[in-house]
């Protein structure tokens, strides 16, 4: 791994950049399901905007100054749903991931009693990185366009119960 990436909250005028790391990073998906019509490909610039002005969590994962990946997360009740996790395609395999999503989680720490995400049910990499942040499989469902997706949980970690 390289130097390790800063993360740090993205705001609105974040969004371009954002959305041109989601693309680059989204199209090898696309390119391996077949499917040029993936939501973050056509995602806008203000639904992008849209996102980062409301009650979202996005974190962004920056070397120097150059924005290498985003993730985002939004509570509904005790879970935490977790997505558009993207890291710029020099950048991957190098652990941003993992930063990213380490952080959303601390970022939902005591407001989420768990953590749901997807990803496409055929797309290893993904699946390798969730599994090892404690993430399981717990469904199988089709995209809009048909797409297998698999559907990950995991708990969040509880603090240390003083009665244990």
């Amino acid at each position: 791994m390289n130097a390790e990436a800063s993360i740090v909250p993205a705001g609105v005028v974040d969004a371009g950049e954002i959305l041109t790391v989601q693309r680059a990073a989204y199209l090898s998906e696309a390119q391996h399901y077949t499917d040029p019509f993936l939501p973050p490909l056509t995602e806008t610039l203000d639904e992008v905007a849209a996102v980062l002005a409301g009650p979202s969590i996005v974190l962004a994962a920056r070397l120097g100054h150059r924005l290498v990946g985003s993730v985002r997360a939004h509570l509904d009740g005790d879970t935490a749903h977790v997505g558009r996790l993207s890291v710029a395609p020099d950048q991957q395999g190098r652990g941003v991931g993992a930063q990213l999503l380490t952080a959303v989680e601390r970022a939902c720490a005591g407001r989420a009693a768990r953590f749901t995400l997807f990803t496409g049910a055929d797309s290893a990499r993904n699946l390798r990185l969730y599994q090892r942040h404690g993430y399981r499989i717990v469904a199988h469902r089709p995209d809009p366009n048909g797409i297998s997706l698999a559907v990950l949980e995991k708990p969040a970690v509880s603090p240390a119960r003083s009665d244990a």
